[in-house]
């Protein structure tokens, strides 16, 4: 599971039929201070979540396909499984 930031919504006239009436945005992995890092990429969204908005992306083929409801695995690689309200860090101690 990945700790991301939505950074907005991802149009396409031409896709898989598996990815036709579902909402596709593109999101920037972030660490605990909500630091970009890495690459961004492309999730399905199964919460409503918005740019901006702090989520969990679960990117593990069974997981994908078990939340799905697919018999067959999907070309689909990530989905946003949650929006994270608070982060609270430790004092490290």
């Amino acid at each position: 599971m990945r700790l991301c930031r939505v950074i907005g919504p991802v149009v396409s006239t031409v896709k898989h039929p598996d990815y036709a009436g579902r909402t596709l945005l593109s999101v920037q992995p972030i660490d605990e201070r909500s630091e970009a890092f890495g690459r961004s990429f492309l999730a399905i969204d199964r919460v409503q979540a918005g740019p901006g908005d702090r989520v969990l992306v679960l990117s593990e083929g069974n997981g994908v396909r078990q939340i799905l409801g697919a018999a067959s695995p999907p070309p689909i690689r990530s989905v946003i499984v949650g929006i994270v309200d608070a982060i609270e860090l430790g004092s490290g101690g």
